[in-house]
């Protein structure tokens, strides 16, 4: 029985490379059938925002499964990237990107490793929450989860239990966001408890994607947040010898996606010389998804033999090491003629059936970790041109409920001590006049209210709280 599957050609070589994809797929016997899609710049000009249309979105919550190749975003006028409105929508939240040296085949600095990048998909920096405070003031709110991060951690184990994975690191910068990073820590931590046969270490980023560029061999999988997972997904990928080779899968619990890490690159499109093994990739990552590991290790075996053959497409030619460069529609005649034959230098593919399927069924057990929520004040933010000063502020809640205990400018604090800031926002702090009295929303929104009647300018705020007496918020 045919599994049903959305395809999206994409813009640039999008069009080019899925279809030598779909030819290696037709010729392999995989049990799948197709509903094509469109996205991209053509959705764009027609005024969806995100470059999908209702029926687009109704084809992939039919199939669940969207193999895609990829688009391009038009600068300005409000479109939206539609890879974060897919994996949003679809609630992808785990991002798989393998990164395999294919030496000595393809060249690289390095010899061989393998490294499997398990990055959470939904949160962090990448939830597109940006505002700009005043004329030089801008934020970007960063949002970590509890249960998005014990959920990605866990994913992140499963894949290293059931892939046979003896190391798994976790990369975070927790010694500077102690709150955010440190809660994906935590969560690391907590869920390596339970599976003792798997060296679990940590590193802050900085230092870790380092070691990762200069020592790729010293690592296996590494589950990381979003942002620093997309940096690192590329530097590994390139490092390997060509990002043009890498695939990606997006899991949710429900949806799958199936994408190059690539871009669409206009420049080349309609040549015939893209190269089409990154979506070939993430084509062999789907089969393995919908239970066709054996069509799988046919189409990567062959596809490893072609490359082994030194059948290169521009991107991998070399003249010492390839015989022959060739277009994207030969490279795929290429690996349909090696279709049934091993590789003999590259390692085959190994894999158990239902893996993938299986370990998208993994939820977060998500408990409440208090018992009591306690206002203490709120973190107030100001549009400031310094016609005012520290003092009017302080002087101005001397007798109410919340006072001032410190003022800010970028994280620093600046008051008591200085008395000028150096941008035109400050951060006022202010907290509960008496440790005794129980304050509540009303008293923040009193606060809210007397500051825009002294015509202080509010443009962020934001509430204090104790959980259990532990601080929510930094000191």
């Amino acid at each position: 029985m045919s599994t049903p599957i959305t395809v999206a050609y994409g813009d640039g070589i999008g069009p080019e490379i899925m279809e030598a994809v779909l030819s290696i797929l037709r010729q392999a016997e995989a049990k799948i059938s197709i509903d094509v899609i469109e996205i991209g710049e053509r959705i764009y000009n027609k005024e969806w925002s995100h470059g999908i249309s209702p029926s687009g979105w109704e084809s992939i919550e039919r199939t669940k499964i969207l193999l895609k190749s990829p688009t391009t975003t038009p600068q300005g006028k409000g479109h939206k990237s539609l890879n974060v409105a897919l994996r949003k929508k679809l609630e992808l939240y785990a991002n798989i990107r393998p990164c395999i040296s294919y030496h000595p085949v393809i060249e690289n600095k390095f010899d061989k490793f393998d490294i499997v990048i398990i990055r959470e998909n939904e949160e962090d920096l990448y939830t597109g929450m940006e505002h700009r405070l005043t004329g030089d003031s801008y934020q970007c709110t960063k949002i970590i989860t509890r249960s998005g991060s014990e959920k990605i951690c866990r994913y992140g184990f499963e894949y290293a239990k059931r892939y046979n994975r003896e190391k798994i690191t976790c990369l975070t910068k927790d010694n500077i966001m102690k709150m955010t990073d440190g809660t994906f820590h935590t969560a690391f931590d907590s869920i390596a408890k339970e599976y003792p046969d798997i060296k679990a270490e940590h590193y802050i980023v900085d230092i870790g994607i380092a070691r990762v560029a200069t020592e790729p061999e010293n690592f296996d999988v590494i589950v990381t947040e979003n942002l620093y997972g997309d940096i690192l997904s590329d530097i590994v990928a390139q490092t390997s010898g060509s990002i043009g080779l890498a695939g990606s899968s997006n899991i949710g619990s429900k949806y799958a996606m199936f994408e190059a890490v690539h871009g669409s690159a206009p420049d080349i499109a309609e040549k015939n010389i893209a190269n089409p093994s990154g979506l070939l990739n993430a084509a062999v990552h789907m089969l393995i998804y919908i239970d066709q590991a054996d069509v799988a290790k046919l189409v990567y075996d062959a596809w490893l033999k072609t490359l082994e053959s030194g059948i290169h497409t521009a991107d991998l030619y070399r003249e010492k090491r390839s015989k022959r460069k060739v277009g994207t529609k030969e490279f795929a005649e290429a690996v349909i003629d090696n279709l049934g034959k091993k590789p003999e230098i590259l390692p085959s593919l190994v894999i158990s059936s239902g893996v993938s399927s299986e370990m998208s069924k993994i939820q977060s057990n998500f408990e409440q970790d208090y018992k009591v929520r306690k206002l203490v004040g709120s973190d107030i933010t100001l549009a400031w041109d310094g016609s005012s000063n520290f003092d009017q502020i302080v002087k101005l809640f001397e007798l109410s409920n919340l006072k001032v205990i410190a003022i800010y400018s970028k994280g620093l604090e600046i008051w008591p001590g200085y008395s000028k800031s150096s941008s035109d926002q400050v951060t006022c702090r202010f907290v509960v006049n008496n440790e005794k009295k129980i304050i509540t929303n009303s008293d923040v929104n009193d606060l809210l209210i007397k500051l825009e009647e002294n015509r202080f300018d509010v443009v962020r705020m934001d509430k204090l709280y104790l959980y259990d007496e532990k601080k929510g918020f930094f000191s």
